[in-house]
């Protein structure tokens, strides 16, 4: 009987040897051992080296051979079960499925289409997506605070990114009492209350938490502003050059979109009054033009603000930049000037935070704020919770006003590093000095061109943008928008010597 049993589990170990031997070596990579062997057995049932209903050893077998814990194992199998690989067989074991879901995939018939097909099938697209196709192409480089020069990224690296965590610690451990404050469509409560007294100290707002909307940024701003205020065929004035992210907007919406000249006193006003009569929206910055910078006149904004009364259009202040000036207090908004109620107001965070940090603010006249819920909550519902609660204390305790005159001394350092570097290494450029911003424009000698810095700005990991990227209509000017707010001197200096290679490269080729 004992002889008997010898040879039965001789015959069982062998048969197990033999299974192992003919099961595939699975070569783990760096990781994780679980998520590991989950890779290497799920690639090995896709390049068809473990056959559709094939059994597996068994998880005890499959770590002994790999010299890993059964719980790996054990881990890895489960994973591929819930992801429909694997099955599992009550006293039987566990097999690749017959249909694996990658072959069900591969199995739809795909058909490549070539640019001819595409071009003669289009398809039934809005219209106004060409005018944003447009655009995009315009963008580039793109933006990225990894490379020098870029445009709208702020001091990333003066972020206080320990106390923002301690905060956001505190904010989910005050969810429970928090979140249904942040249930309106307009925003958690506590802090609208927050900004609607920090704008009207800082910037002269005459507005009540009632009139704040807490936004995804300024982009989804002027979204709701267009949705709300506009139909198609509408009339709006924008500066120019102005800012394209407001241009795409009011075009994706039919509007059609009037450029204005201006100059160191902001937009035209009466010329904008003289030529476009109709107009239903102006969208400006007054604080500092974009991209040119320059402040709208106190006589151009009571001229404006009369016009807007008096025709009963609307004005889109983006006061994007007012906290970044650097000799002088930021100057009054002019929501604050307004007496019948004709401005919304859009201010942001993302710049004096970290461009990834979507958060920003319109305050809505009265007679606008249903309309603008209305739209938010269909656009989104709402904006999440957390962000908001932390950005709540991170104002109310003043770590936010510390962190702006942190800003704005280092930004004015960084500004005057760049300056000093292009008189030193390009003076050839002609640097048009501001008193505010986070970039600065600089006019290019003749015989080089925006184009041909431009293609070659990849190779030398610089971020810098063209001027005409923000024209609507040509013009014979060649200028640079170089951003200096998200590096430190040492950088900016590297930047500029980088940048004159560029351009030597361009005069001897």
């Amino acid at each position: 009987m004992s002889n008997n049993n010898t040879v039965k589990n001789k015959q069982t170990k062998a048969k197990k040897n033999q299974t192992l031997v003919e099961f595939p070596h699975l070569l783990l990579q760096h990781g994780k051992i679980h998520q590991q062997f989950y890779q290497a057995l799920k690639q090995q049932i896709l390049s068809g080296n473990v056959r559709p209903g094939s059994k597996l050893p068994s998880s005890r077998s499959l770590a002994e051979m790999m010299s890993i814990s059964r719980n790996s194992v054990l881990a890895g199998f489960e994973r591929l079960i819930d992801e429909g690989y694997l099955v599992s067989r009550a006293g039987s074991g566990t097999y690749v499925a017959q249909n694996i879901p990658d072959e069900l995939i591969d199995s739809v018939q795909t058909q490549e289409l070539s640019a001819q097909t595409i071009a003669n099938n289009p398809l039934p697209l809005n219209p106004q997506m060409q005018h944003l196709d447009t655009l995009w192409n315009k963008v580039l480089p793109r933006p990225s605070s990894h490379k020098v020069f870029s445009i709208g990224v702020g001091c990333n690296d003066l972020f206080p990114e320990q106390l923002w965590g301690r905060l956001l610690g505190r904010a989910w451990r005050h969810y429970r009492h928090w979140s249904h404050l942040a249930q309106d469509a307009f925003g958690f409560e506590p802090l609208r209350q927050s900004i609607a007294q920090y704008v009207s100290t800082t910037r002269g707002l005459n507005c009540d938490a009632s009139q704040i909307l807490i936004v995804n940024g300024t982009q989804q701003a002027m979204n709701l502003a267009a949705k709300v205020l506009l139909q198609a065929g509408d009339e709006v004035c924008l500066d120019e050059p102005g800012y394209d992210g407001a241009l795409g907007v009011f075009q994706s919406a039919g509007a059609v979109v009037h450029p204005v000249m201006g100059d160191q006193h902001g937009m035209h006003i009466e010329s904008a009054m003289q030529q476009y009569p109709n107009t239903k929206l102006l969208f400006t910055a007054p604080s500092h033009q974009y991209p040119l910078g320059g402040t709208l006149s106190l006589q151009r904004r009571l001229l404006l603000l009369d016009w807007a009364a008096k025709k009963q259009l609307w004005i889109f202040e983006d006061d994007y930049n007012s906290e970044f000036r650097y000799n002088a207090r930021p100057i009054q908004a002019l929501q604050g000037l307004d007496q019948q109620q004709r401005v919304i107001y859009a201010g942001t965070f993302s710049k004096m935070m970290y461009p990834e940090f979507r958060l920003g603010f319109l305050v809505v006249p009265p007679q606008l704020i249903h309309a603008f819920k209305l739209a938010k909550y269909y656009a989104d519902t709402r904006t999440g919770y957390l962000e908001q609660a932390t950005l709540h204390l991170f104002i109310t305790e003043g770590h936010y006003a510390r962190h702006v005159r942190r800003v704005r001394k280092a930004c004015y350092q960084r500004q005057q590093t760049l300056i000093a570097a292009l008189k030193q290494y390009l003076p050839q450029f002609k640097v048009q000095v501001d008193d505010s911003a986070i970039h600065l424009i600089c006019y290019l000698p003749e015989g080089l061109t925006e184009q041909n810095i431009i293609e070659r700005c990849q190779e030398y990991n610089l971020g810098l943008q063209s001027l005409s990227r923000y024209r609507q209509q040509p013009s014979t000017d060649q200028a640079l928008l170089l951003g200096f707010a998200a590096h430190n001197e040492e950088q900016l200096i590297d930047g500029v010597k980088r940048l004159k290679q560029l351009v030597e490269r361009i005069k001897n080729s």
